[in-house]
């Protein structure tokens, strides 16, 4: 009597999402230092087939996405990102910007990457996303013509991905067709980047969603800094003689909801799609602070409390990766 064989497994789609938010990514870095120690061996890179990020997300989707570990991206967001942000006027916060993208990511490409990768901006004039992409698979039609990353380099697309207009300068892309285009910081269409990268899984590489497995960090919930007795409420205003009267804390009420709005349409559209969603909310008044935080004893308050807000999901993030209960990991 012959025995029939099991039907193959489904094959599962590892995402990795992280939201934008200046320099809160030290909250991100926090969690995925945690993540990166669960698998090993294996990196992020290894372990995640697509990896979406928006703004500060993007810096660490595309870093990871090229092989790098999330010890020496933070290393570089020590370095670099107070010094960025301690720039007072968007002309110069762009320029240091630009610079630290080109020491950073050289002239790299996207066909350079290790995994999928999503790296989210927003047409200025459009009005719509613009997502930067290094596999033709993960396009949505189109593919015929698709070029990696649009022709541009990696650091042209985390640059457009950061620039968080007004506090910094819109930015211009040429693209391999000779377009130029004008862009904006991804996190005014997608600062939470999720939804975006389920639908590449789902509509492009036509993965079913229940064969996903999303992991979405987030940046942290924190209270608003009292300006007035703050440094930092001398640059606001400042910075409002040349930008106008649209503060940081508008521009952060932007962000919020739209990562909130996004989420909650994650789960009403995915609601049986497997995923664990990493953004805590702290209260304590010494936790206040805002997506252009300079002071690296309070980031490195966030990288911090990034690895406990992971240690409240380990059990079930073991449990969504498929890793062993204690200790070690595979890709």
């Amino acid at each position: 009597m012959s025995s029939v064989p099991p039907a193959p497994a489904p094959a599962v789609c590892r995402i990795l999402s992280l939201d934008g938010g200046g320099a809160k990514g030290f909250y991100t870095l926090g969690v995925l230092n945690e993540i990166e120690a669960m698998i090993a061996p294996a990196r992020l890179c290894d372990h995640f087939d697509i990896i979406f990020g928006t703004s500060t997300g993007a810096i660490i989707a595309a870093l990871l996405a090229l092989g790098h570990t999330v010890a020496e991206v933070h290393k570089l967001y020590r370095d670099h990102v107070p010094t960025v942000m301690k720039r007072w006027t968007r002309r110069k916060k762009s320029k240091a910007l630009a610079g630290l993208a080109a020491q950073v990511f050289g002239e790299a490409t996207f066909t350079q990457l290790k995994t999928g990768v999503g790296i989210v901006a927003t047409r200025w004039q459009m009005e719509r996303p613009l997502i930067f992409k290094g596999d033709k698979e993960q396009a949505h039609g189109r593919k015929d013509t698709f070029v990696p990353g649009f022709g541009c380099t990696i650091a042209d697309a985390v640059r457009a991905s950061c620039s968080a207009y007004p506090y910094f300068e819109k930015c211009t892309i040429t693209t391999s067709a000779g377009n130029e285009i004008e862009l904006i910081d991804g996190g005014y269409c997608a600062n939470n980047p999720t939804l975006y990268a389920i639908a590449d899984a789902v509509r492009a590489l036509n993965i079913r969603p229940g064969d996903l497995r999303v992991v979405s960090v987030g940046v942290g919930v924190y209270p608003e800094p009292k300006r007035w007795v703050s440094p930092k409420y001398f640059v606001t205003l400042f910075a409002k003689l040349f930008i106008g009267f649209t503060g940081i804390e508008l521009l952060q009420k932007t962000l919020n909801v739209n990562t909130e709005s996004m989420e909650q349409l994650r789960f009403v559209l995915f609601k049986t799609t497997p995923a664990i969603r990493i953004n805590d909310t702290f209260q304590q008044p010494e936790m206040a602070t805002d997506l252009m935080e300079s002071d690296l004893k309070k980031l490195n308050m966030l990288y911090q409390r990034g690895g406990e807000s992971f240690a409240k999901h380990e059990v079930e993030l073991r449990q969504l990766l498929d890793l062993p209960a204690h200790g070690g990991g595979h890709a």
